[in-house]
């Protein structure tokens, strides 16, 4: 069963949406757009943060992707229509799609190698955008992006939006390998690998930064909605980053 909430309070809402659906037996999930935009991303996030606020009778869990938010709940405690009339209810509120994002964000600033032989596939990714190196460089390292959801594998996240002229497709064809601590690029949006793995994104920079730390209270240290600056550092400093803890990265509270 899907409930679509009434449009006409809502900036930035095309027609049918937000959406609640229905996932298995203990899940729904609220969708706020087809596609990704800033917007959508906002409004979920605003909207679990919302959720977790509310403490709905029932409710044991929520997450975000890129642009919906997920609970699940207690359903022998709670059944799925007052669970539904809860969401309906929060939904129509405010605008969510013009609501400020979730308190406690921070801004992370990670120092980034790119090109070269850290990262392969600068110059290929940069010709794709229609830019030389030097310009994608600039252009990447000065782009202040957005956590829009954590996915993939652990604590990794996908980031964006950047410039439409990174809209460029991922490969044809899967590259073998790229480390941990990757950043790679497609679709207007970039990802930070927590390991190593095969991919089908090109290969820009290289950072140091260890995403995933199971042995730390909070495994995941970016979380959705923060911001990350990949600044450019030369590739003398790798050495001495992969020293560092954080890989010489710091972050400062934005609210």
């Amino acid at each position: 069963m899907t409930s679509v909430v009434p449009t006409s309070a809502l900036s930035d809402g095309a027609a049918g949406w937000p959406r609640i659906r229905t996932v298995g037996v203990d899940g729904m999930l609220v969708s706020f757009g087809d596609r990704l935009g800033e917007p959508a991303n906002r409004a979920a996030l605003a909207f679990r943060a919302a959720l977790d606020r509310a403490a709905l009778v029932g409710a044991l869990e929520t997450s975000t992707s890129l642009v919906s938010t997920y609970v699940r709940f207690d359903a022998l405690r709670v059944g799925h229509a007052a669970m539904r009339a809860a969401l309906l209810s929060l939904l129509a509120a405010r605008d969510w799609y013009g609501a400020p994002l979730p308190e406690g964000r921070r801004l992370w600033r990670i120092p980034t190698v790119y090109g070269g032989d850290l990262a392969p596939q600068l110059a290929e990714a940069a010709q794709a955008a229609g830019m030389t190196s030097e310009v994608a460089i600039a252009s990447l390292s000065q782009s202040r992006v957005r956590v829009q959801t954590i996915g993939f594998a652990p604590g990794q996240p996908y980031l964006g939006e950047l410039d439409p002229a990174w809209d460029i497709p991922r490969q044809k064809a899967l590259s073998d390998r790229v480390p941990e601590g990757a950043l790679v690029v497609a679709i207007r949006q970039l990802v930070l690998f927590s390991v190593t793995t095969p991919t089908g994104w090109r290969h820009v920079g290289q950072t140091a930064f260890r995403l995933f730390r199971p042995e730390a209270d909070t495994p995941f240290v970016l979380r959705p909605g923060d911001e990350v600056l990949f600044e450019a550092v030369p590739p003398e400093q790798m050495a001495r980053m992969r020293t560092d803890p954080d890989g010489g990265a710091r972050a400062e509270r934005l609210e």
